[in-house]
């Protein structure tokens, strides 16, 4: 054979190698890359709700509402209106009646017997925070938990009868001398008279009415335990969110951990906004579209790789063949 022949023949054999070779890499380029899920949508973050307490108003998320708008959450405080459990939860399932999309709620104080009965049945509330919180369950009431775990609040509050147009009633006021002792004590003394001097009072109906519902038991929960808590005994706190199955941090705060630990309540806020839905299957027990469409490539891959293999080992044959 001349010089020339065997020559083109190396080279048909080098641009066979080379095209084996580019197809066994393109294959795995493709098993590697990212592969987008069937159906996948921008994920919308969820609205968050902040729902204070008694004795007080939406003010009292000041500082928490900055740090969940920095990391792009949108949140409302709407007014509580502190006249009775049944009423103040009716009112607030129709501010989440209002909003499109997924809601994450958040209760402080008496917030969270609120939140507990104005969720239930609501599917698009991803998840319940107890900050500090009341978390009843049915047939109980702000005042059967506090007698299974007193506190000092029953030294702390003054009864004031009120009327309004069709009904009157007993409001409770918290006394001023005792505002920074039980209610605030990790906040100056001076920002805690501003707290007894804007106070708004709650009807003792907000204490009295026992649940109907309770959406902890449904939906998914995380809760703040005040280690110095006057106002809502820890170990009450503690009971709650172990009977719930919260997800539960501690902090060394007062009653107002939201105002005096802000970033603590707005980390808890955040992680409970970015966790999975409960409802969401485990990607360990049954693998997601990507799992199983890389897994095939992958697979395919495999058998690839074989093939480019074998087929270099024919060419490097030939050639030998070719030089004899």
């Amino acid at each position: 054979m001349t010089a020339w022949a065997i020559s083109g023949t190396r080279r048909r054999i080098l641009r066979a190698h080379v095209t084996v070779s580019g197809c066994a890499l393109a294959l795995c380029a493709s098993a590697t890359a990212p592969v987008a899920a069937e159906g996948d949508t921008t994920v919308t973050k969820p609205t968050v709700v902040l729902v204070h307490g008694a004795f007080a108003d939406g003010s009292s998320w000041d500082g928490v509402i900055p740090r969940l708008e920095r990391s792009g959450y949108t949140v409302i405080a709407p007014a509580n209106p502190l006249r009775g459990l049944y009423n103040d939860s009716t009112y607030i399932a129709s501010v989440l009646d209002s909003i499109k999309g997924p809601v994450v709620l958040v209760g402080h104080s008496y917030g969270g017997a609120v939140i507990s009965s104005a969720a239930a049945g609501n599917p698009r509330v991803k998840s319940l925070v107890y900050v500090s919180a009341l978390m009843p369950d049915v047939g109980e009431s702000g005042m059967s938990l506090a007698a299974r775990f007193p506190s000092e609040l029953g030294t702390a509050t003054r009864s004031v009868p009120y009327r309004e147009s069709g009904r009157s009633g007993t409001d409770l006021y918290l006394k001023r001398d005792k505002v920074h002792q039980v209610f605030a004590a990790d906040l100056p003394e001076s920002e805690a008279n501003l707290l007894w001097a804007t106070q708004r009072p709650a009807a003792t109906t907000a204490f009295s009415e026992k649940a109907k519902v309770a959406a902890w038991k449904h939906i998914p929960s995380w809760a703040l335990v005040g280690r110095q808590d006057k106002t809502i005994n820890p170990d009450q706190e503690r009971f709650q969110a172990k009977r719930a199955g919260s997800h539960t941090v501690e902090i060394n705060s007062s009653h107002v951990s939201l105002i005096a630990h802000p970033a603590a309540v707005a980390d808890l806020i955040l992680r409970a906004a970015g966790a999975p839905s409960a409802t969401q299957p485990s990607r360990a027990a049954t693998g997601s579209a990507n799992d199983i469409r890389t897994k095939a490539a992958l697979a395919g891959f495999a058998g690839a790789s074989l093939a480019a293999g074998a087929g270099v080992v024919l060419l490097g044959r030939r050639l030998r063949r070719t030089r004899r």
